[in-house]
């Protein structure tokens, strides 16, 4: 068996982590990592304690055909992004990578296109974050270096 590569090793956390998530359209998992250790994990999911849509049985922006990147402030969840943040320390996160895997729930497919969405991009930015990757499909990935937000700020 060939020895996996490290970024896919961590993506493959990543992909790990998101089967924990709650939403009904699509779960995400994220990984923070620096100097070669997982730092925090994150998953989509309601907030602690509150019920979850998959408890539910329905998405709201769902019923209310929200497209998607769309009316977040509708959703019930915490972004996977936001939670592995949450789960650590800025001094922990400054240069540190943050691996993203996002899975179509319905079809089970990998979510091509995904990056972070406006407000999460703006955390990983005051996180100290230095860059995500995102992956597309089993072997291939996207790499955004976080000072492209920043310098082309206009898009957040």
């Amino acid at each position: 068996m060939e020895r996996v590569d490290k970024t896919n090793y961590y993506l493959n956390i990543a992909e790990t982590v998101a089967q924990r998530g709650t939403c009904i359209r699509n779960n995400y998992g994220s990984v923070i990592v620096k100097n070669d250790e997982i730092i925090s994990t994150g998953y989509t999911g309601a907030p602690r304690g509150r019920k979850n849509c998959i408890d539910l049985g329905y998405c709201r922006r769902k019923v209310n055909n929200t497209p998607s990147g769309a009316g977040y402030e509708l959703c019930r969840s915490v972004h996977s992004e936001q939670n592995a943040i949450i789960s650590s320390d800025r001094k922990s996160m400054i240069g540190s990578t943050l691996y993203l895997v996002g899975i179509n729930k319905r079809t089970g497919e990998y979510i091509t296109d995904n990056e972070p969405c406006t407000l999460c991009k703006r955390m990983i930015i005051n996180a100290g974050i230095e860059k995500v990757v995102m992956r597309d499909d089993k072997e291939n990935y996207r790499v955004e270096m976080v000072s492209n937000w920043i310098e082309n700020d206009d898009t957040i």
